[in-house]
C-alpha cells in the first residue's frame, strides 16, 4: 500500500507542478503572482520532480517553440518526424540541454517573462541531486516493498518529467479527435475525461486556443486544474490574466514578423 500511495502521489504531484508552473505560468503566463508565491510553486516543482526536475527557463522556450512550429520540421518534439517516441524525446532532451546551457540561440520574444531563479537551478538541475533524489527513491522502495516486480516501478520515479512530456507529446499528435479541425497542425485530444494527464491532453483544443484557462472545451471533456487556478485567483495566490489581453503566441509571432 505504501509503494501504491508513493507512485500514484509522486505521479500526480509532479504532473500538477508540471502542467500548472511550468507550462500554464511559465510557458503560457495565464496568470500572475507575486514573487513570493512564484518561488513557493518553483520550490514544489523541485521537490516534486525530484530526479527529473525540468528548468523553467529550458522548458518555457521549448514550449513556446512547439508552439509555433508544431509538428513542422522546426518542432523540437512532434511525433510526424519520428518512429519511435524514444527517437522523438531523445531529440527533445538534445534542444533542452542545449537551451538550458545558454547553447542554443533564441529571438528575444520567446524569454519574455519567464521565471528565473538561479540559484535553486544550479542546485535541481545538477546530477549530485538528481543521483540523491534517485537514491531516495530506491532506498524508500526497498523498505516497503512487498514484493520484487514493485522495483520495476523506479524507472518512472527516475524519469517522471520526460515521461510525462512524451505521453502528452506523441498521443496528443497522434491518437484521438480533433474539435478544431482548421489548424495546420496534428493536434488532437486523445481522452475524452482527462484525468491521467490533468488536462494536458486537450491537446487539439490547446493548440487553437494556447492561452485558454480551461482546456477543456465541450461540456463533457474536464480539466482538473481549472477549478484549482479559478480557486487559487479567489484566494489572491494568483492573479488570472484576461485571456484576451495576453495571447502569448500571437504575441510573439508579430514581434517575429517585425523583426525580419
Amino acid at each position: 500500500m505504501a509503494i501504491v500511495i508513493f507512485f500514484t502521489g509522486h505521479w500526480f504531484s509532479s504532473l500538477f507542478f508540471q502542467t500548472f508552473f511550468l507550462h500554464r505560468y511559465s510557458a503560457h503566463q495565464m496568470f500572475k503572482m507575486n514573487k513570493f508565491w512564484e518561488r513557493f510553486f518553483h520550490v514544489f516543482t523541485f521537490i516534486s520532480q525530484g530526479s527529473s526536475y525540468l528548468n523553467a527557463r529550458g522548458y518555457a522556450i521549448l514550449h513556446r517553440l512547439h508552439h509555433l512550429h508544431s509538428d513542422t520540421s522546426n518542432d523540437p518534439h512532434s511525433p510526424s518526424h519520428f518512429k519511435s517516441v524514444f527517437g522523438m524525446m531523445w531529440r527533445t532532451k538534445k534542444i533542452y540541454s542545449d537551451l538550458t546551457n545558454n547553447r542554443m540561440k533564441v529571438k528575444k520574444s520567446l524569454l519574455i517573462n519567464i521565471p528565473n531563479w538561479h540559484r535553486l537551478e544550479s542546485i535541481a538541475d545538477n546530477w549530485i541531486t538528481r543521483i540523491a533524489w534517485g537514491t531516495f527513491y530506491v532506498l524508500f522502495y526497498i523498505l516497503f516493498t512487498p514484493s520484487w516486480w514493485f522495483l520495476l516501478l523506479l524507472p518512472i520515479h527516475f524519469l517522471m518529467g520526460p515521461i510525462h512530456g512524451a505521453i502528452v507529446n506523441w498521443c496528443g499528435h497522434k491518437y484521438g479527435y480533433r474539435n478544431f479541425k482548421n489548424i495546420k497542425d496534428k493536434s488532437k485530444n486523445t481522452l475524452p475525461f482527462d484525468f491521467l494527464t490533468l488536462g494536458e491532453l486537450f491537446q487539439n483544443n490547446h493548440h487553437r486556443f494556447p492561452n485558454r484557462l480551461n482546456f477543456g472545451v465541450r461540456k463533457w471533456e474536464f480539466d482538473p486544474i481549472y477549478p484549482i487556478i479559478r480557486l487559487f485567483d479567489k484566494l489572491s495566490i494568483i492573479q488570472i490574466v484576461k485571456e484576451k489581453k495576453n495571447y502569448l503566441v500571437n504575441r510573439v509571432k508579430t514581434l517575429n514578423s517585425s523583426s525580419k
